[in-house]
Order: structure tokens, then C-alpha cells, then sequence
């Protein structure tokens, strides 16, 4: 099945001129459900906490803002139980410079940005997917058969793990979980 991730920025009639017969899932805080649930910001609920031992949090997103800890500011544990979709985000124009992100509660271990998005951010996403949208992960299966594409949107088109440039795409996330090779 072939599968693209693009902009949901895209103007929708590009999008249908660029493939015909697709489906089109908007994977963003903006869509529909069921595909809403895929938006790290969603409140998918009990999504483990890597290294905070017994710890859950109520979205990807907000667990990924609160373990950021800044110049001027450390772990904010309260971001972890956010379920607004709204108020998530830690910005460095408030904190100042991300010095990494907090590997545990039993230690001031930091991992930069690309070691913390391979220990914690893709697991977490990993889990959400194995756990808490398989009905959704299969329906898109089903529906793949009856389209020549599925375009999968999202704010950001950055496919690669590895590179900083540009924050992570989880609908490249999905992507890659689709076609048996998730990037950990």
C-alpha cells in the first residue's frame, strides 16, 4: 500500500490533483475521529512513562514537553496529565536554551535531543500504536486496499529519526510502523 505523508498546510484540491483516488487522513490535533487519536497531543490516557518507573501520562505530547528541562527551567510533571490538547508546548522564547530531556526521576541524566527522541519519544509513540489504536492501525489497513494511496497529513514532514533539523513527524511514525520498519 503505498502510503505518503504530506503538510496538512497543503490546500486540499492539491492534494486531490496530486493523488486521485486517495484517502486522505488528517493525523493532526485538527482532525476527525477516529485519526484525531494518532495527534500526540490527543489524550490517548496511561501512556507509560520510559525511565519514570510505574509513571503514565495522558498524551505523547505532553509527556515529551514536561520531561524537557531548560536553562531556566526544569521537568514541569504537570504537563503529564494535560488533556486540553491545548497548553502543552515548552518553548525556549520562555526558558531559554533546552539543555535535554530527563532520563528518569532517579537521576539528573539528560538525553539530547536525537537520544531522546529514540528512548523516549518514539517508544512511547511505538506503545500508543501497539496498545491504544489498533482498531484504528488495522482499519487503515482495511481501507488501503480500496485506495490507490493514503496521504497521511501532519504539521511536520520529517521522517527521519535522526535528523535535528526539524522536529519529528508522527505521521511518518505511523508511516513507518505501516510498512514494518518503525525507527527503533
Amino acid at each position: 500500500m503505498p502510503i505518503v505523508v504530506k503538510s496538512r498546510r497543503n490546500l486540499p484540491r492539491t492534494l486531490e490533483k496530486n493523488y486521485p483516488n486517495a484517502l486522505i487522513l488528517d493525523l493532526t490535533s485538527k482532525g476527525i475521529e477516529p485519526w484525531v487519536k494518532f495527534s500526540p497531543f490527543y489524550p490517548i490516557e496511561g501512556v507509560p512513562i520510559p525511565f519514570f518507573e510505574g509513571a503514565t501520562g495522558a498524551s505523547v505530547e505532553g509527556i515529551w514537553q514536561g520531561l524537557k528541562v531548560f536553562e531556566s527551567e526544569g521537568v514541569d510533571l504537570r504537563k503529564f496529565d494535560l488533556r486540553t490538547m491545548k497548553g502543552l508546548k515548552r518553548t525556549v522564547r520562555k526558558y531559554g536554551p533546552v539543555l535535554g530531556h530527563q532520563k528518569g526521576t532517579a537521576t539528573t541524566t539528560l538525553l539530547p535531543y536525537i537520544e531522546a527522541r529514540k528512548q523516549i519519544y518514539a517508544p512511547m509513540y511505538l506503545w500508543v500504536l501497539e496498545n491504544k489504536l489498533q482498531q484504528e492501525v488495522q482499519q487503515i489497513k482495511k481501507l488501503a486496499q480500496e485506495y490507490d494511496t493514503i496521504v497521511l497529513l501532519d504539521y511536520e514532514t520529517n521522517g527521519d529519526i535522526n535528523d535535528p533539523s526539524k522536529p519529528l513527524s508522527h505521521a511518518f511514525l505511523v508511516k513507518h510502523y505501516l510498512d514494518g520498519n518503525f525507527p527503533i
